[in-house]
């Protein structure tokens, strides 16, 4: 019997050890506090008022999640580059932070439904005469360190002869297109206009698209619940046209009606 009662023993054990684990939705619920980490440097996803304070489409989206689950914010402030690092070390629950969905990502991480959308541009002074990827050779692209322009541009910079040049941040990106360090950017249109309003004798603007990103919540692999909570909030505030009218608010249209319907 001292085999079978062994057994027993064993299952016993994992059975209450599965029972005393609390994964990360019962953490946060028990906590009553939910940590979201956003760039608040990149208007008009994530920015600080005049009173120092932060809001934006991300801050706003993140706001309304915590208020429908009853959950106070710890922000969490981030870079494009340690999002996804902020997630998978425990620094955050979750990143509400123009976090494009790709398939390199999507390995290391979960995404929940798409909330939004970014549109990913090469962006140049308004005189540059660029069409196309051909106009970029013997050009320096200034990207954002671990976006998503960093990582499509670097695959093809030898192929199409341009360099890529890497900030940390987005507002070390706008900086140098306002101040003529950087030629050309590749980033979301919103950066784009930002450039020039820092600097309107000479302005930017959009020069050609490099592709339409969904947005969506990051979330740590391996938590299934939380992921399919933020699946069922994203689902019924698209539903209800509350993420589509904070999208509006900030970029001055909302979401497509492929996402709202």
């Amino acid at each position: 019997m001292t085999p079978i009662r062994s057994s027993l023993a064993a299952a016993c054990l994992s059975l209450l050890a599965l029972t005393a684990h609390a994964d990360l939705l019962d953490d946060i619920m028990a906590a009553k506090k939910i940590r979201i980490s956003t760039d608040v440097a990149i208007p008009p996803a994530g920015m600080m008022d005049a009173n120092m304070q932060p809001t934006g489409s991300d801050v706003e989206t993140a706001k309304l999640l915590a208020q429908d689950w009853g959950l106070q914010i710890e922000w969490v402030p981030t870079t494009g580059a340690t999002r996804i690092p902020n997630l998978n070390t425990g620094k955050a629950d979750i990143v509400i932070s123009t976090l494009s969905v790709t398939p390199e990502r999507a390995k290391i991480i979960d995404f929940s439904k798409p909330y939004a959308v970014l549109q990913s541009v090469v962006g140049a002074p308004k005189n540059a005469s660029i069409k196309d990827w051909g106009d970029l050779k013997g050009k320096n692209v200034t990207v954002s360190r671990g976006t998503t322009q960093d990582t499509e541009l670097s695959a093809m910079a030898n192929d199409k002869g341009f360099k890529v040049v890497r900030y940390d941040d987005d507002a070390t990106v706008v900086a140098a297109g306002a101040t003529g360090q950087a030629e050309v950017v590749a980033t979301s249109v919103a950066l784009v206009n930002q450039i020039s309003a820092k600097n309107p004798q000479k302005p930017w603007e959009p020069k050609f698209v490099i592709r339409n990103f969904d947005l969506a919540i990051g979330v740590k692999q391996g938590e299934p619940r939380l992921l399919a909570k933020l699946n069922e909030w994203v689902a019924a505030n698209l539903k209800n046209g509350k993420l589509s009218d904070t999208y509006k608010k900030f970029y001055g249209v909302g979401l497509p009606a492929s996402m709202t319907n």
